[in-house]
């Protein structure tokens, strides 16, 4: 139970930083202070830095800020530091036009390295043509598929992630929850709004994975509290309603999205029938999506009152549309959750499947167990984000900090799930909101086949339920790609991902 959890933890998607600690010095009119007693005290600090980048044939010169900005109470008491690395382009003239667009990753835990050197910024992590990483050492190349031809950039790490802290490490629990995450990374955006005179921008959010949970929730929170308006909003591997995740005795919901992508997974690795195996990958999906919306569900619900004939022949289905053998699917009652799937699509080959991305395979100690001992997908890019973040902090951006960069940090648990505690969490309904309150936001939506933390079919059908006014509808996109949890590894799909937000913001901005 202990290794799944801390599998968990390592599982879990997002990305950010954090400021430094220094020593108060004692009062030179006051009595001598013991070494012991002495106040420690966070600062604000920035280092600036210039570069230039080719992108879509274009040159874009900018600047880059790495510092950290102290969120206060209104008595002027220090309560954190938050780290964050902006990349700016222009000049102030320019900002009632110039997007400004701020990024974080998931988790909870989860800095911003993934988005920021992997999506969005002006460099990006080499990897191959898999989205594997090469042999140390590593290296940043330019990223010409940045959007900093679209839009300035801001990339935040939540209290406890990246070099971001608490002022008082045993008051830290205050920011680790979904209300108190969304009130501190709203208080940092409302600081950086009036420090760099940007309130007339376009405002912009890009989340992804649980990030995309707080880029909702914290839209409404903007909205409501600070009268703060959104022009876009982009989810990348999207999870609003928990429900569709959590694989809990009662809930068949999980069952019925993850299938889709159990499928994908099966074409990909070659496990489907003959017949199918030889259709393309989407053609394949919508017999497995039409299954899990008009048959499947039917199945689940009806339970033990299924005969045997008819559990032989959803079982023989599934086996069609997952690889997995009919006699496990009948002693799984048809349910397989995501953890006995990773072990068990290539259990006859003594390898299992990546979470976030279902297309890398890993090695077990055996080939006995009920779920994998690791993800491969996790394990096969952690090293290469790593080290190229911290060389890159210090070597290019010159900022030095000794504290440790929190690249997933288990400082944040256990998260505080506030009003949702005792019942699934939902941001679907904030957003809802916030859609038809603001009816000029857009909103994007990036799903990857392969993607097993967050399935696509998930996300289909949180907004297939959003019970979002017809008028509105023009405002969403959701674009598909033939990736996992982070597409954008993939040469060939960042490029598609990166056109299509470059569209994204040309939508949103029109008048």
């Amino acid at each position: 139970m202990k290794k799944n959890i801390l599998w968990l933890l390592n599982c879990l998607l997002c990305l950010s930083l954090i400021s430094a600690a220094e020593e108060k010095s004692a009062d030179k009119k006051g009595p001598e202070t013991k070494k012991d007693e002495k106040e420690e005290v966070i600062e604000e600090k920035t280092s600036v830095t210039n570069g230039e980048i080719s992108i879509r044939g274009s040159k874009v010169a900018y600047t880059a800020t790495a510092g950290t900005l102290l969120l206060k109470q209104e008595d002027g008491k220090e309560r954190a530091s938050i780290f964050y690395i902006a990349y700016t382009s222009g000049d102030k003239a320019d900002h009632g036009e110039r997007p400004v667009t701020f990024s974080f990753n998931g988790g909870p835990g989860s800095s911003s390295v993934w988005m920021h050197l992997g999506l969005l910024g002006p460099k990006r992590v080499k990897l191959d043509n898999f989205g594997r990483q090469p042999p140390p050492p590593y290296e940043l190349v330019e990223n010409n598929f940045s959007l900093l031809d679209k839009t300035d950039l801001v990339f935040i790490d939540p209290v406890s992630t990246g070099y971001s802290r608490a002022a008082d490490e045993k008051e830290a629990g205050q920011f680790h929850g979904i209300d108190g995450d969304v009130e501190s990374v709203g208080e940092f955006i409302r600081l950086y709004l009036t420090r760099n005179e940007r309130w007339d921008s376009p405002k912009f959010l890009i989340g992804e994975s649980y990030g995309t949970t707080r880029a909702t929730a914290l839209a409404h929170h903007l909205q409501q509290k600070r009268r703060i308006y959104m022009n876009g909003i982009m989810l990348v591997s999207s999870v609003l309603q928990f429900q569709t995740l959590r694989f809990n005795g009662g809930n068949d919901l999980p069952y019925i999205v993850f299938l889709p992508s159990y499928t994908a997974s099966a074409w990909y690795h070659k496990k489907l029938p003959a017949d199918l195996q030889k259709k393309p990958l989407r053609e394949v999906l919508k017999l497995a999506e039409d299954y899990a919306v008009n048959r499947y569900p039917g199945a689940l619900l009806s339970g033990r009152k299924l005969t045997q004939k008819q559990k032989q022949e959803h079982a023989r289905q599934l086996s069609r549309l997952t690889g997995l053998g009919e006699d496990f699917l009948l002693k799984s009652h048809l349910r397989v959750s995501s953890f006995r799937f990773f072990k068990e699509l290539l259990r006859d080959e003594g390898r299992t499947t990546g979470r976030f991305d279902s297309r890398f395979t890993g090695l077990d100690r055996d080939d006995l167990g009920i779920g994998p001992d690791y993800d491969p997908s996790a394990t096969d890019i952690m090293g290469v984000f790593t080290a190229t973040l911290h060389a890159y902090l210090r070597e290019e951006l010159g900022y030095e900090s000794d504290l440790p960069y929190e690249i997933l940090s288990s400082r944040v648990h256990p998260w505080d799930y506030g009003s949702f505690q005792n019942r699934y969490v939902d941001t679907s309904e904030r957003l809802r909101y916030v859609m038809t309150t603001n009816p000029a936001l857009k909103v994007h939506v990036s799903s990857g086949f392969y993607d097993l933390a967050t399935p696509y079919f998930a996300t289909e059908y949180t907004f297939n339920t959003l019970a979002l006014h017809p008028s509105l509808e023009k405002n969403l996109t959701i674009d598909y790609y033939e990736g996992g949890h982070m597409m954008y590894l993939i040469p060939g799909q960042l490029a598609k991902q990166s056109k299509d937000l470059a569209h994204f913001f040309d939508s949103a901005l029109e008048q």
